[in-house]
This record gives structure tokens, sequence and C-alpha cells, in this order.
């Protein structure tokens, strides 16, 4: 996860399915005992309430040969995706240190740790020496591998949480990104003590620990990622069913947007991991043996789950139904703390639809695979708003290092849902109130400060449309 010096406000942004005529100004919208400005009815912070304002709710935005398109030109003109089919046999030295150098950069200004003290320049050097640089090889056959659990990738090949500032401990630096179960990676070089792998998912390159992946041939790992027919994960996560049998799977994390394979064809008479499958869906996941070689074994999902066969249908419905089953959900930098922040929130929704998106903010509002609006300093407040008048139920409204969704608009006034450490907004005497959310959150748009003088509005820099 690439840092912004701003304030991290990750969330989903709120959409606005009609002309923005702010008949209610930002400045009169009720705050209720929470500070959550313009949340004054419980219903607004359920999906329901925005559908029902939708026109066509059901109707599909993008089909999947559509989706299908849009994926195969995300992956051709997207620098920040990687098609790992078309990777060399081998890879040289110098794209090797190229994706460690890109990732691998300490900031220049201090680091704290969870305690609130400098992490020493000693502990930094040690950490950097783990990279191991000058063990990279002149040229290296290609390597496979499959993410067998959600796992953390990092800056730096060290489980260390190190901060900005040493009275906040929620944005860990090293901390980038996670990867799921059943992801394919390459494998390109390992640390010093040979407990950290850095990898290359198709997304993301950054560490993991070895433990997270099991290694074997790229046909193997290629076949297994275009397995059918595949479960999609619908719901905000799931766990497969407890089994002792096979610690490592059981209950195990599968969160939005995960499909793996769906065994349909597994007996109904014979158990898995010593429960009848009957009333679950059986589906294959990837195992690391004691070696590091890779292995599969069924496991259980039950049916009452939220799963599907299928990605689900790119409707404004299904928008507001998958965002929706995320608020109240804590705030994790990077896909910390089980959660995911606030591009990692957006990404995941549509990835429930089947639609591919880069991981970070930067990459998603300046991807030359998505239709976008881009503003510069030189756009002006007129039309910024005349643009925020044209949303709709799903567009993505950035802002430097930040991104909501639209869910619709209530008295003229659009709103957002969005994982985000806060909000800012004017009190009734003209001062700045802060609140701290830590949370999937549903606000006003309009009302929303960066800071003291601009308005999230005024510091917009991109609209990302996921549709014709």
């Amino acid at each position: 996860m690439r840092w912004f010096p701003v304030m991290a406000l990750c969330l989903a942004a709120v959409l606005v399915a009609t002309p923005v005529a702010a008949r209610t100004a930002p400045d009169s919208l009720p705050v209720p005992p929470s500070g959550v400005i313009g949340i004054g009815d419980d219903a607004m912070l359920s999906a329901d309430y925005w559908i029902r304002q939708l026109a066509q709710p059901e109707r599909v935005l993008l089909d999947a040969d559509a989706i299908a398109t849009q994926n195969a030109r995300l992956f051709r003109l997207d620098p920040s995706m990687r098609d790992l089919h078309a990777l060399p046999p081998a890879l040289s030295r110098e794209q090797v240190l190229q994706w460690i150098n890109n990732i691998s950069q300490l900031p220049k200004k201090p680091l704290y740790d969870e305690q609130g003290r400098k992490v020493p320049a000693a502990t930094l050097q040690g950490i950097t020496a783990q990279l191991a640089l000058d063990r990279v090889a002149a040229t290296q056959p290609t390597r496979y591998g499959l993410i067998v659990r959600r796992s953390a990738l990092r800056s730096f090949p060290t489980d260390l949480r190190v901060f900005s500032s040493n009275d906040d401990i929620d944005i860990d630096r090293f901390q980038e990104t996670a990867e799921f179960p059943g992801t394919p990676v390459v494998i390109a070089h390992e640390s010093l003590d040979g407990q950290w792998l850095f990898v290359l998912s198709p997304r993301y390159a950054a560490w993991t620990r070895r433990d997270n992946v099991a290694e074997g041939g790229a046909a193997e790992v290629f076949a297994y990622a275009g397995k059918q027919p595949r479960r999609v994960v619908t719901g905000a996560s799931v766990r497969t069913v407890f089994t002792e049998e096979q610690p490592a799977l059981s209950q195990l994390q599968l969160d939005m947007g995960v499909a793996v394979p769906w065994l349909v064809d597994h007996p109904a008479d014979q158990p898995v991991n010593g429960e009848s499958p009957y009333s679950s869906h059986v589906v294959e996941l990837p195992l690391r043996t004691p070696q590091g070689g890779l292995a599969f074994s069924p496991v259980l999902l039950q049916r009452q789950a939220d799963t599907a066969d299928h990605y689900l249908p790119l409707t404004e419905a299904n928008i507001l139904r998958q965002a929706f089953k995320f608020l109240g959900e804590r705030y994790g930098w990077g896909h910390a703390y089980d959660g995911r922040d606030c591009s990692g929130f957006v990404s995941d929704v549509y990835r429930s639809m089947g639609v591919q998106m880069p991981r970070d903010t930067s990459r998603q509002e300046g991807s030359p695979a998505l239709a976008h609006q881009s503003f510069s300093a030189s756009d002006g407040h007129d039309v910024r708003m005349k643009a925020v008048a044209a949303l709709k139920v799903g567009d993505l409204v950035y802002i430097p290092g930040h991104v909501m969704m639209v869910i619709g608009q209530r008295d003229g006034q659009p709103y957002v849902i969005h994982d985000t450490t806060g909000i800012r907004y004017r009190d009734g005497q003209g001062g700045l109130r802060q609140v701290k959310l830590n949370a999937v959150s549903v606000t006003p748009l309009l009302p929303l400060m960066l800071d003291d003088a601009h308005s999230y509005v005024d510091r917009m820099t991109a609209i990302v449309h996921i549709r014709p």
C-alpha cells in the first residue's frame, strides 16, 4: 500500500443518481450524537434505503463478456497489473532488483514502534540487510506458487510494525496489502534468513512469509487458477468449516470476491475431513507441504455461507448490497486487521462482480483501462460541482490518498460509503470538527473537508466510472 502525505481516510464513495441541486446546504445537515454529519436516520445505514431510490436497480451495467473484455484491457494496458503467464521462463537480476527496489524503500522521516519509541537506525539497517540484494543471481528460473492463507504483503521482510508518528499505531508503514488463498504468485527472491519470499501477484509485488506460499510448477499453479467451476465469496468474508484432519484449512478466512474451485462432482456420501458434505459446498484449496511444495485438498464451505456459483451481475443494486456488507468493519491499512482500507474496500466490492481493479488509489484513479475524469489544480469549483452533479451509484471519487464510492443522494446531497479513519467538517461556529471513525462508513460528500482550507470536492483528483 503506497503512502501519500495526507490523512489516510479510506472508505468507499457514495453516489448521486440524479443532479445535485443541493436542496439542503451542507452546513444545515443534522449532526447526530455519533458526530457523523448527515446521518440523522438509521435507515440510511441500509443498502435497501438507497436501492429503493433507484429507477432500475437490477439493470445490468456490464455483462460478463463486457467485464471480461475490460479485465483483459486492464492487464494489457495497466503497468500495475501483471499477467503472470506472460513472464519469461527466466528472470534477470536487473528485473528482480527493479521490483524489489520499487517497494523496499525506507521513508526519509523517522519511524516509531508500537510503544511510540523511535526505531533505531541499527534496526532499520538490519532490516535492509535482509533484502540480500547481493544474492540475486544474474539469471534465475521463474518459480511459481499459490498463496495458502490470507497473507500480509510487506515492503520489507519483517513483521516489525512501524509508524510515522509516536501517537498513532493504526497505519503500519511496512504493510502493503494482503493476498488471498489460491492467488498465483511468482517467487522472485528470498530474504537473507530464508524466512521471507519476494513474490509477484497479478496486482502487487512485495514480501511475504515463506510459509504463506506453496511452491509448484507453472502448469499446476495455472491449472488451479483456471479450474472451473468456481465458488465465489459474496459475503464480506466466510470461513471454511472447522476440521481437525486438515488444520491448515480449518476456519480459513476467504474474503469477498475470492473464487475457488468448486468440486461439484464430489460424491454426496463421501465425507470430507470427517464430515458429510451434504449440507455444504465442497471446494478445493491449496496446501503447503512440510517441504514447502504444493498440494491440494477438498474442504467444506457451509451451504448457508454467503457464496455464489458465479460472479454477481454488475448492477447498481448489487454494488450497494455488496458495499453495505462491509459497513462497520474496522479500517485496516493495507488489508490489515483482517479488514481492508479505502482502495481495498472498493476493489473487493467490484471483484465480487468479476471486475478487476488495481490495488492502490493512485493506480485506480489513473488506470488507462478504466473510464475516468481527472481534475487538476486549474479546475475550479464550478467544474467540480458539475462533475459531482453527474455522479452515479458505484462511481468512485478520489482525493489525495483516499477513495469513496457513491451510493445515492438525500435532499440533493450526494452520499458516499468509504473505508476511512475519520472525517472533518465545519461545525456551527465555522470551526473544523474532526470525527474519528476507523470503519467503513456512510457520509455525505459535500461537507467533508480535507483540511481547514480545502473541501473534498475542491481537492478531487479523479472520478472513475465502472460502467459504459
